[in-house]
């Protein structure tokens, strides 16, 4: 069957296949330590999964709900703003999604016509521009300085009269570097003198280290900015969620209720169980969130130097949020005679047995991604074998 255009311009998400051939391996009997893949390593909070339950035996459950989420999940994401970035929304400027991935993709259905462009400074997540594809827009990559970030004089080279949002993600997936409020402002303020629509995905920002937390929503950079901004976001990250599959978008009331006709046409509401468990997560205590991210900076504080050491690994700057490290492996790769990244990784994963990202997946080939959302001794071991397999003939 000859399948839709659109379809087949479409790229198969690099991290999944990654877990797939992992999974495959682990089912023939072979040990793959698998650090491809971007979720919590922790399972749900138990006061979330107790509430969750509750919900289930009052029948508070089992029917449909407004496309746009139940009300106290909508107010409770406006309360969590407030309180945390002194943000002040209204429930109507408020979607309940499917995911954040759902977030984003209703929001480039609503923003794109055919052609137009979207900047996407590299590296950025995998699906960003399959879906800007989709909805019949044009990805326009932006190489990062040395630090993988973007400036707005960067950005000023790659727009054109054609582009009509950019993408900003702090912390960063894959790289777990984080913004600073200045340069934040300094690229809203760009993207305010441009027209443009800022899609802010801020899933990680809850999960910062060294630094204050979270850290500041585009949202909450003045009035003329946040007019300019679509915040994503869920709780998958933060309370180690990923299944229950709730995510949110804020934005200005009209983008809003346009994301929310396009979904009640797709998945209408997202399921009410889950949007419960939501509900239980961002209005109940906050200790294991707390706990969460002790774990991961005490893995991130003990393995970055492990991996820099590592022959052919360079990462000059200690990620601060997230739970990635995504260093340079150029070196290696010529070390090991391997001209492509993504025949690096098949290597890794074939003889020293860790399932990493190729960094072309993330639009900066040369690079690995691997997650240590692991526990410690999987991720020491992981660090063994790349050395074994880097200083091995």
């Amino acid at each position: 069957m000859r399948l839709s255009q659109r379809a087949q311009q479409v790229a198969p998400s690099a991290t999944f296949q990654t877990a797939q051939r992992a999974q495959e391996l682990q089912a023939a009997g072979i040990d793959v330590l698998n650090l491809s893949v971007g979720q919590p390593d922790f399972t749900t909070p138990t006061a979330i999964k107790s509430a969750t339950i509750a919900a289930i035996q009052a029948n508070e459950v089992d029917g449909y709900t407004a496309t746009a989420g139940i009300l106290p999940l909508r107010q409770a994401i406006v309360d969590r703003l407030s309180q945390t970035q002194q943000v002040t929304v209204t429930p109507q400027q408020v979607v309940v999604t499917t995911g954040a991935k759902m977030a984003l993709y209703a929001l480039f259905q609503v923003l794109l016509d055919p052609g137009d462009a979207v900047l996407l400074p590299a590296p950025y997540w995998v699906s960003y521009s399959e879906q800007v594809k989709l909805a019949g827009g044009q990805p326009i990559e932006v190489d990062p300085t040395a630090d993988l970030k973007v400036t707005p004089a960067q950005l000023e080279a790659a727009v054109t009269p054609k582009t009509k949002a950019i993408v900003l993600n702090s912390p960063q997936n894959p790289s777990g570097l984080v913004y600073t409020p200045a340069e934040l402002t300094a690229l809203g303020d760009w993207a305010v003198a441009h027209q443009l629509i800022i899609v802010a995905d801020e899933i990680y920002g809850e999960l910062v280290y060294d630094r204050p937390t979270p850290v500041p929503s585009m949202l909450s950079l003045g009035d003329k900015i946040a007019a300019h901004t679509v915040m994503i976001n869920g709780v998958s990250k933060t309370y180690a969620m990923t299944g229950w599959r709730i995510g949110y978008a804020v934005g200005q009331p009209d983008i809003i209720s346009a994301m929310t006709t396009v979904l009640s046409h797709m998945t209408g509401n997202a399921a009410a169980v889950s949007q419960a468990a939501a509900l239980a997560a961002l209005t109940g205590d906050q200790t294991p969130v707390a706990e969460m991210k002790a774990a991961f900076q005490q893995r991130l504080d003990r393995i970055y130097p492990l991996l820099v050491a590592v022959p052919g690994f360079k990462l000059e700057h200690k990620p601060q949020g997230a739970f990635y490290l995504f260093p340079d492996v150029s070196a290696a790769m010529a070390m090991k005679g391997i001209t492509t990244t993504s025949d690096f990784v098949a290597a890794v994963l074939n003889e020293a047995h860790v399932a990493l990202v190729t960094g072309s997946a993330f639009g900066l080939p040369g690079h690995v991604r691997l997650s240590y959302a692991a526990d410690l001794a999987t991720l020491l071991s992981a660090i063994e074998r790349l050395t074994k397999f880097m200083t091995t003939p």
